[in-house]
């Protein structure tokens, strides 16, 4: 399995990360067979957030019910999970107060039977976010050791630089989503300075870019899904065209089409990590296949315009 080291921090992390989100209404004997498939490619970076599973922490204690590590086995492992968005009867909300964030990282200890996050993400952009109070919540928990780092998802340029202007901890993460149908922050640089091209509109501020000229690691999640969630782009009639390519470069790299969908993140040289959303062993294994596979420009510009992308 390709690793990547996280800028900032030692953390030397697979590309692949396995994400826990759907694991709720899997038995214990399948989360582990879940779990062993991942550990056995050399995945050992697991994604979670206090809210998968539709109730608070399921998914971090399902997690931890049916694995039981032990104290090697956890530390042989990263656990990465996230914070801020709040379901309520009034509808959801985000909260990244100094008290909100305490009590999540709480309950997503107790919920994993750990003593520590390898990571902790702020899931979604609060707008009305004081960084004063992101930045003591962070200070607390570094200090306290139940978090060693810290990221974002799903936020902007300015959004990480107006916390940065408070939090000491590097921000060493952006969780972003990411696919090659679904790809805004990578085809807006292509056709930029173009009138009239759709695609020249930026929606995301530069936030490749800027991920890569400040050390942060982008995490590409829904890798495989197409635009308003109208289900994955693989063996989809409405990506003929993107499937046949897949499909041939599948054949010549002897892997699957998911194997070379993974691979169209993974070539990008901004060392991107790959969160694979999958209750599926087979599904990913395919994925992993894929992470070794070096696709030459011309492949990969290939599947960019095959995907719907301009290529001006």
């Amino acid at each position: 399995m390709k690793t990547v080291t996280l800028p900032q921090t030692d953390l030397c992390v697979p590309v692949l990360i396995a994400g826990m989100m759907r694991i709720r209404d899997l038995d214990d004997k399948a989360i582990r067979a879940l779990v062993d498939a991942a550990l056995a490619e050399g995945v050992t970076f697991f994604d979670h957030a206090d809210i998968y599973g539709g109730e608070t922490h399921l998914c971090e204690r399902r997690f931890a019910d049916a694995l039981r590590l032990s104290t090697s086995q956890r530390d042989g492992m990263v656990l990465q999970s996230k914070c801020g968005i709040v379901p309520s009867p009034r509808g959801t909300y985000y909260d990244f107060s100094h008290d909100h964030i305490i009590e999540a990282v709480e309950g997503s200890l107790r919920a994993l039977r750990t003593d520590y996050l390898d990571i902790l993400l702020l899931h979604r952009p609060d707008t009305l976010v004081e960084p004063d109070e992101v930045a003591r919540a962070f200070d607390e928990l570094e200090a306290a050791g139940k978090v060693r780092h810290f990221g974002v998802s799903n936020h902007t340029p300015g959004q990480i630089e107006l916390l940065r202007s408070v939090v000491r901890s590097p921000l060493i993460v952006n969780q972003v989503q990411l696919s090659l149908t679904h790809a805004p922050l990578v085809a807006q640089g292509l056709a930029a300075n173009i009138a009239g091209e759709p695609q020249s509109v930026s929606r995301d501020v530069g936030l490749l870019d800027y991920a890569r000229l400040h050390g942060i690691t982008l995490q590409a999640w829904s890798p495989f899904q197409n635009p308003g969630w109208t289900g994955t782009f693989l063996g989809n009639d409405a990506n003929v065209g993107l499937n046949a390519a897949l499909a041939r470069l599948a054949t010549a790299y002897g892997v699957t089409p998911t194997g070379i969908a993974t691979a169209w993140l993974t070539r990008h040289p901004a060392a991107m990590q790959v969160v694979i959303g999958t209750t599926s062993p087979q599904h990913l294994r395919a994925a992993a296949a894929g992470v070794d596979v070096m696709l030459s420009r011309p492949e990969w510009y290939e599947l960019f315009a095959a995907a719907g992308h301009a290529i001006p």
